[in-house]
This record gives structure tokens, sequence and C-alpha cells, in this order.
């Protein structure tokens, strides 16, 4: 299957550190793929790198077969490459349907003028509202962000980038802070979404990655360690060692 996204031997230095080392990784067409890691992995970094917050010392990015590596973040975004953060990036004062409209507006050229259009055009708000609906928001649809409970809260960051019609979508940690019971129902909303979105996930949650990615690559000290299928990653003895801490005393 042709890769969406796809990286060249890439490589982050920071002095004498190197973060991400010579990463080579392909990210299918419709992927559910997680990326994890023991803390310190760099998994963080590599998705900066991807999504252009932090330059490569060496190698490519390339999004749909076109180099990107030089791109700024928001020439990414309109090339089809969003994220979401660790923490929320939202508006604590608009409401989620504000800030689904803001985002649909923005992606259409709105700008500053996005309220005005987002009023004005009904196909605006048809779309915000399809979009709060796909991501179980209509129920909180005019309560200020500040005031939403925190699952809702993440699921709105993922709507937001979601009404940016990307081609691949980074995930870090979009569970982090949601309450248990919330978790798999977050990212099975994700999964859900259209294949012609392809979404790459950092998680710490190992129930959660397995229950979701049908592909895992596995990074250590910056490097690729492992890459399969879940199952084959589950089952690999090296992995339980390096990442979770199994293996021989000696």
């Amino acid at each position: 299957m042709a890769a969406v996204l796809e990286t060249i031997g890439l490589t982050r230095h920071f002095g004498g550190l190197v973060a991400t080392n010579a990463v080579s990784f392909r990210l299918e067409q419709g992927a559910r793929h997680a990326l994890i890691g023991p803390n310190g992995a760099g998994k963080t970094t590599f998705i900066n790198l991807l999504t252009g917050v932090l330059s490569p010392s060496e190698g490519k990015i390339l999004l749909e077969g076109a180099d990107v590596t030089t791109l700024q973040p928001d020439a990414r975004v309109r090339r089809g490459l969003a994220r979401t953060f660790q923490i929320n990036q939202l508006f604590a004062g608009l409401t989620p349907l504000e800030t689904i409209g803001l985002a649909v507006s923005e992606r259409l050229g709105g700008g500053a003028d996005w309220w005005r259009r987002f009023g004005a055009r009904p196909a605006l708000v048809t779309e915000a509202i399809g979009i709060a609906e796909r991501f179980r928001l209509t129920d909180v649809l005019d309560r200020k962000t500040a005031e939403l409970p925190y699952g809702k809260q993440r699921l709105l960051e993922i709507a937001v980038a979601f009404a940016c019609r990307p081609r691949v979508l980074l995930l870090d940690e979009p569970a982090a802070g949601v309450p248990e019971a919330e978790r798999h129902d977050l990212l099975a909303t994700v999964a859900a979404l259209p294949r012609d979105v392809s979404v790459l996930l950092i998680e710490h949650d190992m129930d959660l990655v397995f229950s979701f990615a049908e592909r895992i690559s596995v990074l250590v000290q910056g490097a690729l360690f492992r890459e399969g299928t879940a199952a084959e990653v589950a089952a690999d003895p090296a992995v339980r060692a390096v990442y979770l801490g199994e293996g021989d005393d000696a």
C-alpha cells in the first residue's frame, strides 16, 4: 500500500544529543498506527519534526510523495497534515460550535472575518455541526470550552484538527488526563474516522494502543527499534524487555 507520510533517515541533534536517529518510517494510506516507546525515546520530538515545529539535522519528510521537509507548520496543515498536542490548545472562552466554526472558516480562508462568514454562510454552520456530531459534542455545543469535562475538551481538540480536512492526523497522547472510563470511547471515535484520514497515535496506555492500532512502531533512544502488526509487537520479547521492563535479570 502507498505511504501517505514517509521519513527517510530523519535525524535531529540537540548539541551532542541525538534525539531522533536516522528514522525511516512509513505511514500507509488509511492507517491506524501507533508510535510507542519508553519515556525519553524521542516520540514527541519525532512528531515535532513531522509537523515542522522542529527542523531536522538530516533526512527528508515526504507527504503524499512531495518533499515537505522545509515547509512551515501552517503550510503542512494546508497540505493535509494536522496534529493535536499533549496539552490542549483550545480557546477557553469559545463554545465548541464557535471553535469548530473558526477552524472550518480558517480552512476556507475566512481568517479574522471568521464570525461574520460563519454566521452568514449556512454551509459552514452545517459542516461545523456535522463535525460536532461525529465527535459526540452536540450535547455541549453552546457551552464555554472552559466549562466542558476534560474528555469533551480532548474530543473538541481532535474535532478542530479534523475540521482542517487532514490526510494525516497526528495525535500526541490524546487520552492524557481523560478519565479511564472515557478513554476507549475517545479512541473508538478516532478509529471510526473515514479511511481517507490516516492516523498516527502516540500513547502510553498500552491497553488503548493495542485496542486501536493495526500497526505499531517502537522508538528507543531516538531510533526505530521494532515495527509490525499489533500482534507481532505484543509478542516480541525484545519489545517487552525494552519497553515493558520484562526479561532476564542477567
